[in-house]
């Protein structure tokens, strides 16, 4: 059993370009377990968790709506955005600049083999971590992600998260709006859900800029303790 996570901050990085670099540590993983398995190698199976921050672009989940895209590829190139249908589950949502988007990689049978719990943890992290900026983020029942105001008609979504796991291996994961510009929310349908609002850490602390630095480093923290994991830093 392997609980050391190999941690890369990508930077700005192309959403294709990274998406293939996923699937790689991702086959990677599934290919050393299959061999596990037929040849009873003993061979240790290796943890990813990615940052990376995209240009602008709008993924769409293997069971979302292409409907809740409500640009055309005209309107798509005006804005010098980008559009991918994906395999994570989940609808459509937007990634751009100032989002810390996490892609943790990871073999669950080195920590649990559990797909809800996996999520709820993603979430529990974002929601820790939010708290110490003085927010009380909460998850709303039958909508994935963390909210605020739950409840309430101001309930607003300022994380989105959606994974892919084949044989307890994990891709994908989460977008938090840190320093995001929450116009580009407006091209779509979040995530399929109508009538709810998007919002961004900037904006909810009432700041031009949030040190996105610092937000990566509670993330991990709370990421690190929840999973009982060993991180190490790769550059």
């Amino acid at each position: 059993m392997n609980k050391t996570i190999q941690v890369r901050d990508l930077g700005l990085k192309d959403y294709k370009e990274t998406w293939d670099f996923q699937e790689e540590l991702f086959k990677e993983i599934l290919d050393t377990k299959i061999k596990n398995r037929r040849e009873n190698a003993g061979l240790i199976t290796q943890n990813h968790f990615l940052f990376v921050e995209h240009p602008h672009v709008y993924t769409l989940g293997k069971s979302g709506d292409i409907s809740n895209l409500l640009l055309d590829e005209t309107q798509l190139a005006a804005k010098e955005a980008t559009f991918y249908k994906i395999n994570r589950g989940g609808d459509i949502t937007y990634h751009g600049p100032g989002q810390i988007v996490g892609y943790p990689i990871l073999d669950l049978e080195n920590f649990f083999t559990d797909i809800h719990k996996y999520l709820r943890l993603l979430e529990e992290m974002i929601i820790l971590t939010l708290a110490e900026y003085g927010l009380k983020a909460e998850r709303s029942e039958g909508e994935t992600g963390v909210w605020l105001d739950v409840g309430t008609p101001f309930a607003r979504k300022i994380c989105a998260m959606g994974v892919r796991a084949s044989r307890w291996v994990t891709m994908h994961g989460f977008a938090l709006n840190v320093n995001a510009d929450l116009g580009y929310f407006d091209n779509i349908i979040p995530c399929g859900i109508r009538g709810k609002a998007v919002t961004s850490l900037h904006v909810e602390l009432g700041k031009a800029q949030v040190n996105e630095e610092e937000v990566k480093e509670k993330l991990l923290r709370h990421f690190q303790e929840l999973f009982e994991a060993e991180l190490k830093q790769i550059f």
